[in-house]
C-alpha cells in the first residue's frame, strides 16, 4: 500500500514531518518533501536517496504549492498521499495584565494563517491532483493526512492562537471530506498530544513546564509515535470494515478513537473524519 506510493509531506524537513519523510522513504514510496527554503530540507531529501525530492514551499502561498504538486506530477507522475505536517506555535496569554499588553494580533493572525490557512491550502490543491488519478479497484483516488493536535480539544494558559487554529483543522475535516467523497479522495485529521520535536524545544521554558503540568498526555518521540498514526490511519481508511465506530489500541497505555462512516450503501470505502487520544481505563 506504501511501495510506490506518490507522497506529499509538508513541514518535512524536521520533527513529525521528517519522521513521516524517512519512514514513508524506508517502505518504498517516493516523496515529494516541502519546506521554506530555509530548512534542512535539501540535506533530508539527499540523505534519503533519489526518490525523495525537496521542494521550497510556503504553505501559505499558493505558488509554491502549486509547484511542489506540479514537481510530484513532473517527477513522479501523480499524486497518492499528501500529509500535512507544516505548523508553527506561539505561547502568549491573551492578555498580560503585568506589562499592560495584548496579545499581538500579527502572531495570532500567523499561526491561523500557517496552521490553518496553509493546511487549505495544500488540501486544495492536492485534491486537484489527485483527482486526476485513475481509481483503484475500490473507487479511490487519494489520502490526505492532517495534524491537528490535541489543544484543539484541550488548550492550555498562552495557547489560545495554536489552540484555534488547530480547533479549525478539526473542524474542517468533516465538511472537506463530503466535498472531496464522490472522487474518491478521503481525509483524516490526527489530533496527537506532546511530541518532543523542535517546534515544542522551541517554546519558553514556562510555557512547556506549564503544559506538561496540565495536559492529560504524556510527551512522545516524534521519530517513532507519530508514524504510526500516519501508517495506520492510512491503513484503516483502506479498511473495508463496516462498523461505524471502533476504537483501537494503538500505541503503550493509549486508545485512538476513530470515527468514520460509509458514504452509502454501495461504495466499499469510508471517510474518516478525526481521531484523538483517550486514556485507557
Amino acid at each position: 500500500m506504501i511501495k510506490n506510493a506518490v507522497s506529499l509531506v509538508t513541514g518535512g524537513a524536521s520533527g513529525l514531518g521528517r519522521a513521516t519523510v524517512e519512514r514513508l522513504a524506508k517502505q518504498g514510496a517516493r516523496v515529494v518533501l516541502a519546506d521554506l527554503g530555509t530548512s534542512k530540507g535539501q540535506e533530508v531529501a539527499k540523505e534519503l536517496g533519489d526518490n525523495v525530492v525537496f521542494v521550497s514551499v510556503d504553505v501559505t502561498s499558493e505558488k509554491d504549492v502549486t509547484n511542489a504538486m506540479q514537481t510530484a506530477k513532473d517527477k513522479f507522475g501523480r499524486l497518492d498521499l499528501a500529509v500535512n505536517c507544516a505548523g508553527t506555535a506561539t505561547a502568549v496569554r491573551t492578555y498580560n495584565f503585568n506589562k499592560s499588553t495584548a496579545h499581538r494580533l500579527e502572531d495570532f493572525t500567523r499561526v491561523i494563517m500557517i496552521n490553518t490557512v496553509g493546511t487549505f491550502n495544500v488540501i486544495r490543491l492536492a485534491a486537484g491532483l489527485m483527482g486526476t488519478n485513475e481509481p483503484n479497484q475500490d473507487g479511490q483516488r487519494g489520502v490526505i493526512v492532517n495534524t491537528a493536535s490535541v489543544a484543539a480539544f484541550d488548550g492550555q494558559i498562552g495557547q489560545a492562537a495554536y489552540s484555534a487554529s488547530k480547533a479549525a483543522v478539526v473542524g474542517m475535516t468533516l465538511p472537506i471530506a463530503r466535498d472531496l467523497s464522490t472522487q474518491g479522495i478521503r481525509i483524516c485529521t490526527i489530533a496527537p498530544g506532546l511530541f518532543n520535536t523542535p517546534m515544542l524545544a522551541s517554546l519558553p521554558e514556562k510555557i512547556k513546564l506549564n503544559t506538561f503540568q496540565y495536559q492529560e498526555y504524556f510527551v512522545m518521540s516524534g521519530k517513532k509515535s507519530f508514524l504510526k498514526l500516519v501508517l495506520f490511519a492510512n491503513v484503516f481508511m483502506h479498511s473495508r470494515e463496516k462498523t461505524n465506530l471502533k476504537i483501537f489500541s494503538v500505541i503503550n497505555n493509549l486508545y485512538i478513537q476513530f470515527i468514520y462512516f460509509p458514504i452509502s450503501e454501495t461504495t466499499k470505502w469510508k471517510i474518516l473524519l478525526t481521531f484523538k487520544w483517550t486514556k485507557r481505563k
